[in-house]
C-alpha cells in the first residue's frame, strides 16, 4: 500500500488510534520509591500470587493499597 492509501484507509477505521498525538506538553512522572521490607505471609498466598506470572509483588502490593484506600474511605464516611 501506498502512503496516501494507509491514511485513507485509517481515515476510514472508526476505531484506529490517531497517529499525530501532540507529546509537547506531555511531563515524565517518577513514581514513587517503595520501601523495601521484610514480610511474613502465608505460604500459600504467596503462591497464589507467584501463580499469576511476573509482578506479584506488585499485584500483593495493589491489593494492599486497595485494602488502605477502602479503610480510609471507610473512617471518612
Amino acid at each position: 500500500m501506498t502512503d496516501a492509501e494507509i491514511d485513507e484507509a485509517v481515515a476510514r477505521d472508526q476505531d484506529a488510534a490517531r497517529l499525530d498525538i501532540d507529546w509537547s506538553g506531555a511531563e515524565v512522572v517518577v513514581p514513587a520509591a517503595k520501601q523495601v521490607i521484610s514480610i511474613r505471609l502465608d505460604r500459600d498466598v504467596v503462591e497464589y500470587f507467584k501463580r499469576t506470572g511476573r509482578g506479584y509483588q506488585t499485584k500483593i502490593n495493589a491489593v494492599l493499597r486497595s485494602y488502605v484506600q477502602h479503610e480510609k474511605h471507610r473512617a471518612k464516611g
